[in-house]
């Protein structure tokens, strides 16, 4: 049986909000008994999601919302973070991996959420992205 979480999350786009996503992860960890490396894949994911969504979707302003949604299906854990922008070309980012790009700033989140998640899908043009991680 599919259930979400008590709340679904509606943040402002403001990068002071990842305070209260990192109290919302504590409250999932803790409903679904994550262990520490599966909890850590899960902060990880969450905050980078969140905070693309806040600076690259909605380009930081406080009058547009990223929402942020639990759902288990059976033994899978689906998070779905979207925000109000026009979304990207998630099929074309650079590596960053890369000896050209091993040493920037940015652009290691999308990456990162591929690598610790069990599945990752990007829907509405890229400004949702929905990520799933084995229970």
């Amino acid at each position: 049986m599919d259930r979400y979480l008590p709340q679904t999350l509606k943040l402002s786009s403001s990068p002071q909000t990842i305070s209260t996503v990192l109290h919302y992860i504590e409250d999932i960890s803790k409903s679904y008994c994550l262990s520490p490396d599966k909890h850590f894949d899960v902060v990880t994911c969450i905050t980078e999601a969140v905070n693309n969504a806040i600076v690259h979707g909605n380009a930081c302003d406080c009058s547009k919302s990223v929402h942020l949604s639990v759902l288990q299906k059976k033994d899978v854990l689906a998070i779905h973070v979207s925000d109000e922008g026009n979304g990207f070309d998630y099929e074309n980012l650079p590596d960053p991996t890369s000896p050209e790009h091993v040493e920037n700033i940015g652009g290691r989140g999308v990456y990162l959420i591929r690598q610790l998640s069990h599945r990752v899908s990007f829907l509405n043009n890229g400004s949702t992205v929905e990520m799933e991680f084995k229970l």
